[in-house]
């Protein structure tokens, strides 16, 4: 079962890999509950799951007014083949769904950024739903991911007025507008803080929240780059005493260009998964913070996640709520994420 905060809700799975949660369904739940002439806006890496495809074709045809954007790399070949008119290659699948959307007549558009277009969000109304879930078939079912629901119209303002930049052309680093400051919502009594990469420096807000730690942090994420600087606000944080734990990709700790070896060099505690046994990828971008914070979406710990990428991500919670209620809701999220990370390290978890 998700984790229920009135109108946030999250999830972590898949269930293939031993998850509490299905993350097909909330994907395809959310298309299907969008109504006739309602619009349905959908910011996604990557579409190679058939079932996903299946709900966008239904929700047209039920009169749905949808608005696509995807990344073009997984719709174009790579080179050109002896026979470009006849099907094939390594993405078929994906060119062939796009190709049985575009028919259904949805408003298709792959991004203009040269970089990677990596948003994972869509748009319904006053809701939204996001996380690090690409709609691909591993995404869903063999990859470690998580999706954020909340119910909100002025959070959903937030996502429309990116989603409408992206439709113009405004990707990566043709994106940024440094005088948009994000907003701080709150949602069922918790502070939801919505960011956009580049707009709003999303590392920076990570790093604040790490220097605002005062026991621990424990985090999950697929890709963390030394060219990140959030690596050097852990380690800082690890000289104060803090408690820290991350599990990241095998893969991906492994490059030279990883920030796994000096954390580790640092004392922070520091285990890989994934690539074995059937599991996919370690692809959460997520981390918490006391018993206070959470930190979801499609942000990997990267100089381009923050430069030239699109990408978002939302704070959940504040270390400097006084509340009661609002505490005791921002420790509900906390004790479900640090459930998974935990569950992966048992599992699935190797020493670095």
């Amino acid at each position: 079962m998700p984790v229920d905060i009135g109108n946030i809700k999250i999830y972590f799975g898949p269930t293939e890999q031993g998850g509490e949660d299905n993350l097909e369904e909330p994907i395809i739940a959310f298309i299907d509950q969008a109504g006739r002439r309602q619009k349905l806006m959908i910011a996604v890496q990557e579409l190679d799951h058939r079932p996903i495809a299946e709900a966008i074709v239904r929700a047209r045809k039920r009169g749905v007014v949808i608005d696509l954007v995807v990344e073009q790399d997984y719709l174009r070949s790579k080179q050109i083949p002896d026979d470009p008119f006849s099907p094939g290659g390594q993405y078929e699948i994906n060119r062939t769904l796009f190709n049985a959307i575009l028919r259904s007549t949805v408003n298709v558009k792959s991004d203009f950024n040269t970089k990677i277009f990596h948003q994972k969000f869509m748009i319904r109304g006053n809701s939204i739903l996001t996380g690090s879930t690409n709609f691909t078939t591993t995404g869903v079912t063999k990859n470690l991911n998580h999706i954020v629901v909340v119910n909100d119209a002025k959070v959903a303002n937030c996502y429309k007025k990116e989603f409408a930049e992206i439709k113009r052309g405004k990707f990566g680093k043709y994106s940024a507008d440094r005088d948009e400051k994000p907003i701080e919502k709150m949602v069922s009594g918790v502070r939801v803080k919505p960011l956009f990469a580049p707009d709003h420096a999303p590392e920076m807000e990570i790093m604040k929240q790490i220097l605002k730690a005062k026991r621990s942090i424990d985090f999950a994420v697929f890709t963390f780059a030394q060219s990140s600087g959030i690596d050097d606000a852990l380690i800082v944080a690890k000289q104060r005493g803090i408690s820290i734990r991350g599990i990241l990709d095998s893969k991906q700790a492994n490059q030279r260009w990883a920030a796994s070896r000096g954390l580790k060099q640092a004392g922070i505690d520091i285990k890989i998964a994934g690539n074995s046994g059937g599991l996919g990828k370690v692809h959460h971008k997520m981390m918490v913070i006391d018993d206070a914070v959470s930190i979801f979406g499609s942000f990997n710990y990267t100089g381009p996640a923050n430069k030239s990428n699109d990408e978002n991500i939302l704070i959940i919670g504040d270390n400097d709520e006084t509340s009661a209620t609002a505490k005791r809701s921002q420790a509900r999220i906390v004790s479900a994420t640090r459930k998974e990370i935990d569950r992966i390290d048992e599992t699935f978890g190797r020493a670095f």
